[in-house]
């Protein structure tokens, strides 16, 4: 027999949902959104830690040293220490934000609807689809030419299809990823679990390649590209608010994880494990890299996956183009299309379940990546190329998600100290429909960034996106909401 009414219980500080026809029949739920219960909680610290491996082992993260070095004007000791502050930095929100996930089983949407509103959590939750769809395309543009260069390497008449092939092994590439979020949460744990131990072999495989051709001396005694008279702080400051924005959008959307953690313990300490040592890691592994690449294959190659194709034998590039694939699936899986699939579900939950959610990110993805695919089957012909179109896009439209992170942590630990009524969070009568609060706290820091940004009044604000934003968003969700936004919270019952 159904019971009448929903029901919130707690195990050990967990907490589970027990739908009633209140609930069920809610247009703000369907199964995917609803909270995991304590059983399905299964991930600990080291799923986590896998999890960070999967997701910080890429192409972007390989090329950070040398980002920081050419474009802001830091040495490369200096780059790789900016490199492993930035991400201890990025732990505190990511943490942070991981809790309610993690006590309350609940996805980073659903969350989003006590600081914003049961309608209005759609308005952050479409910003953060946007940018994961983005660079959910250009991950996918990575794997599908490691997938072409794989095929080449096998078979020989597969090179002749030059730019047709990329746009097949791209096609190829995303359809895997979506299969794999397809499949659930179990799916992309066991990737990521099975392919951070193959991802840390590549890492030393790649040094082992390397370190005959370079001195780390002669490489750390480099000068930095910057005037010799100028402080360091001003580009250590430039260079540190970029790399916390590499992660800004995972600080958001943590509990689309976290929900899987057995326990707090669990998401805090395979978080700290996994990204910030590996981060730095594979970053300076970048570095070492590019630095050799002069001696290894004739010139300077910052891209692994360029770099990996100018080896001459067959088998070498197959196996470390398998590999490179294996890497960018577990990223682009689970930074860049569990949160979208999350987020499109949000809008009308009844209406769209996961497997409709995932094909919308891997749609849109498709739409963002479509100029690039032409040019590749020269069916146009652009000198724009794939990084000024997107990635600076981007990375500065990544830097206006600071201010939501900072309302996420305000909401849930000062004003609603960590206590959420969690069936009012699939009706629509307990938390409001839009909070004022929260968007006169994302509002504000966003319109004094592009003021900056368009106007170079202030530009110091733009130039410390994240941390400006982050902090006044907060400050400003504090004063606005206060003591005003209490929430009757349902008293939950305990399970021994």
């Amino acid at each position: 027999m159904q019971q009448s009414r929903s029901e919130a219980t707690s195990r050990h500080g967990l907490y589970e949902l027990k739908a009633g026809p209140d609930v069920l029949n809610s247009p703000r739920y369907n199964h995917d959104m609803a909270p995991t219960r304590v059983a399905e909680r299964t991930w600990n610290k080291w799923h986590i830690a896998a999890l960070w491996v999967g997701m910080a082992i890429c192409v972007p993260t390989y090329t950070l040293g040398g980002v920081l070095t050419a474009y802001f004007g830091l040495s490369v000791g200096e780059a790789l220490f900016t490199i492993l502050v930035a991400n201890l930095i990025v732990l505190i929100p990511l943490t942070l934000n991981a809790f309610p996930g993690t006590k309350y089983g609940i996805p980073f949407p659903v969350l989003l609807r006590s600081s914003f509103g049961i309608l209005g959590s759609n308005v952050p939750c479409l910003i953060r689809a946007v940018v994961a769809c983005g660079w959910f395309g250009i991950q996918t543009m990575f794997g599908g030419l490691a997938i072409h260069l794989f095929l080449g390497s096998i078979f020989e008449g597969w090179k002749d299809l030059g730019g047709a092939g990329e746009v097949i092994g791209f096609m190829l590439f995303w359809t895997a990823n979506l299969w794999v979020v397809i499949r659930g949460a179990e799916s992309i744990k066991w990737l990521e679990t099975l392919s951070a131990p193959l991802l840390l072999l590549v890492g030393v495989g790649l040094l082992m390649w390397a370190m005959p051709y370079v001195s780390m001396t002669e490489l750390l005694a480099q000068p930095a590209k910057r005037p010799a008279d100028e402080s360091v702080m001003k580009y250590f400051f430039a260079g540190l608010t970029a790399m916390v924005g590499f992660w800004a959008t995972l600080s958001l959307n943590i509990p689309d994880f976290s929900r899987y953690a057995r326990s707090q313990k669990d998401q805090i300490v395979g978080q700290v494990i996994g990204l910030p040592v590996t981060m730095f890691l594979f970053a300076s592994l970048g570095v070492v890299m590019t630095a050799a690449s002069a001696s290894l294959v004739g010139e300077t190659v910052s891209d692994p996956v360029s770099l990996i194709g100018h080896i001459q034998s067959p088998l070498w590039v197959a196996l470390a183009m398998a590999l490179i694939v294996i890497a960018t699936l577990s990223t682009n899986t689970a930074a860049n299309i569990v949160s979208p699939t999350n987020d499109f579900q949000n809008l009308a939950p009844k209406y769209i379940n996961r497997t409709k959610a995932v094909l919308i990110t891997g749609f849109v993805g498709l739409a963002l990546m479509a100029h690039e695919l032409l040019k590749k089957l020269g069916w146009i012909v652009s000198d724009v190329s794939l990084e000024s179109i997107y990635s600076n896009w981007l990375l500065g439209y990544s830097s206006l998600l600071g201010p939501i992170a900072g309302i996420m942590v305000v909401d849930y630990f000062i004003v609603k100290k960590q206590q959420l009524n969690l069936i009012g969070l699939y009706q629509d009568d307990i938390y409001p429909a839009y909070n004022v609060a929260g968007f006169v706290a994302f509002g504000i820091p966003v319109v004094l960034t592009l003021i900056a940004l368009t106007t170079g009044v202030m530009t110091w604000f733009y130039d410390y996106g994240w941390f400006t934003g982050s902090l006044l968003g907060g400050a400003i969700y504090f004063a606005c909401a206060g003591q005003r936004q209490r929430v009757p919270v349902a008293v939950a019952k305990p399970l021994l």
